[in-house]
């Protein structure tokens, strides 16, 4: 049976690459995709979800921002399983920063330049929010494209989506990206910043392991 993956904002499958799959999984990992230029997002999940059979019955998995595209992608091609890592599983568990991001609409009026490789402001942003303490933050994030980035944060604070009891969470307790307070998770992961898919690879990989059995 497929298991497809989507990882988190800007990040290839290195994230998820630790993680250890049932046996009688095949894992399928779908790259982001770049979007067109004003691409609704509906459009956008149309086109990443390309990639998915649907003669045949598959689970979903997304990390972040891979987390909410995984659950608008099961709207148009149900999964027998959905889960997401470090995300959330409704606007209501938004933290009060992505709130105001949508309340003002300040992610849509920020330049591009911000978003690019060599800005000082997306480093320190992504070092603060993601793992403050690891010196390889970087590493995990290799999709840089400023438009790209841009549009994908709009759309983390626009989403509006109804909580699906089918979606099992997975959170770290220490994640700031998506804070816990604001869930109620299937799955907590002690000391786990938003990163816990990568540094805490064993705990999620048990988890996975009873979800998948």
């Amino acid at each position: 049976m497929k298991i497809y993956l989507i990882s988190g904002l800007g990040a290839d499958f290195k994230v998820l690459e630790k993680l250890k799959f049932p046996e009688n999984l095949e894992v399928v990992f779908i790259e982001w995709l770049i979007p067109e230029k004003d691409e609704s997002f509906s459009h956008y999940v149309e086109r990443m979800a390309e990639k998915i059979d649907v003669s045949e019955p598959f689970y979903l998995l997304g990390y972040s921002f891979g987390g909410i595209l995984v659950q608008e992608i099961d709207k148009i091609k149900p999964a027998e399983k959905v889960v997401i890592l470090g995300s959330i599983k409704s606007d209501k568990e938004k933290s009060k920063f992505i709130r105001i991001g949508d309340f003002t609409k300040i992610p849509k009026v920020l330049p591009e330049r911000i978003f690019n490789e060599k800005s000082a402001v997306a480093y320190s942003l992504i070092r603060k929010l993601f793992d403050p303490k690891n010196p390889k933050i970087l590493d995990y994030f290799t999709v840089r494209n400023p438009y790209y980035l841009k549009w994908c944060i709009e759309k983390v604070a626009s989403w509006k989506f109804e909580e699906n009891p089918k979606v099992i969470q997975i959170l770290g307790d220490k994640d700031i990206v998506f804070p816990i307070k604001y869930s109620k998770p299937n799955y907590v992961i002690q000391n786990g910043t938003h990163l816990f898919p990568a540094t805490k690879h064993k705990e999620v990989s048990k988890i996975l392991a009873e979800i998948f059995k």
